[in-house]
């Protein structure tokens, strides 16, 4: 029988894998693994000294799949966002650290209208696993939260996520969504797709052979799904309504302009983001 394996022994040796395999957070993603397969917390390996014989099987086998590129949240089953935890799985995009400063400058919005006696509307469009409806609901419970997503398997996942939050989910189109609300809206947010499909090899593997192609590619220049968004907007939001929308980090001038051509919007600004780089674009529609 198997003799237990040091902590240390066992973490290092599946981060040199990870690292190998070309993971771009290897240390973190390891003790992420490890901490799943133990019960605990990343912070709390620490108090952990010898990983007995299953555990350590079981911890090979998850290092193997994100050494083969398999997304990290698919292996752990969930993924935190803002303050939320939600269920993520094959079927549903992963949502990145980086959308939660969209969902921030939303939350900013709706809770200055809170503070001035109302009670906001907001709209979330392409809600995929339900990750900015779900913080917006947590931050902003004042607020009646909406979303829409259109994959039915994405739906599904957000549906599960949703589910005791108030938020109004509905399956179907950004297009056509929610057209009780039309002209009553405070805030619509957005995460669309927003590859161009001549990209595909620029695509991490995570994303390229697990997330859903419908979240990812956008036409040939990335931009069909904000010219559909820019449209809808116009119809949901109230006149001096906000509208917040993620791009592509090459696309700080280009998005922008989608909402800038129409004539319909003030205000039409892009954000960056921790980085540095060009990560989302708000816009007022004009009273």
């Amino acid at each position: 029988m198997s003799a237990p394996v040091r902590r240390r022994t066992v973490l290092a040796e599946a981060t040199a894998r990870l690292r190998d395999a070309g993971v771009a957070s290897p240390e973190h993603d390891a003790a992420e693994l490890l901490a799943h397969v133990l019960g605990t917390t990343r912070g709390r390996l620490v108090l952990v000294d010898e990983v007995a014989p299953a555990a350590v099987e079981q911890y090979a086998a998850l290092v193997a799949r994100r050494a083969g590129r398999e997304p990290l949240q698919h292996l752990t089953g969930s993924a935190w966002f803002r303050h939320v935890e939600l269920a993520v799985g094959p079927g549903v995009f992963v949502p990145r650290p980086e959308t939660e400063l969209l969902a921030g400058w939303a939350v900013e919005r709706l809770a200055g209208l809170v503070a001035a006696g109302e009670t906001p509307v907001v709209v979330d469009l392409c809600t995929g696993s339900g990750a900015i409806a779900k913080a917006l609901a947590d931050e902003v419970p004042q607020a009646r939260v909406h979303a829409v997503e259109l994959d039915e398997a994405a739906h599904g996942w957000a549906e599960r996520n949703l589910a005791g939050t108030g938020v109004v989910l509905c399956q179907g189109d950004l297009a056509t969504a929610f057209d009780d609300l039309a002209g009553s809206v405070d805030v619509v947010t957005c995460n669309p797709p927003y590859v161009p499909l001549d990209a595909w090899e620029s695509v991490a593997p995570e994303a390229r052979d697990h997330d859903p192609h419908l979240a990812l590619f956008s036409g040939d220049d990335g931009l069909d799904a904000m010219r559909v968004l820019e449209r809808r907007a116009a119809v949901l939001l109230r006149p001096g309504g906000v509208v917040g929308a993620e791009h592509a980090d090459v696309q700080g001038e280009s998005a922008p302009a989608v909402f800038a051509a129409t004539g319909r919007w003030t205000e039409v600004r892009d954000h960056r983001d921790l980085a540095g780089r060009a990560r989302f674009l708000t816009a007022r529609l004009a009273r």
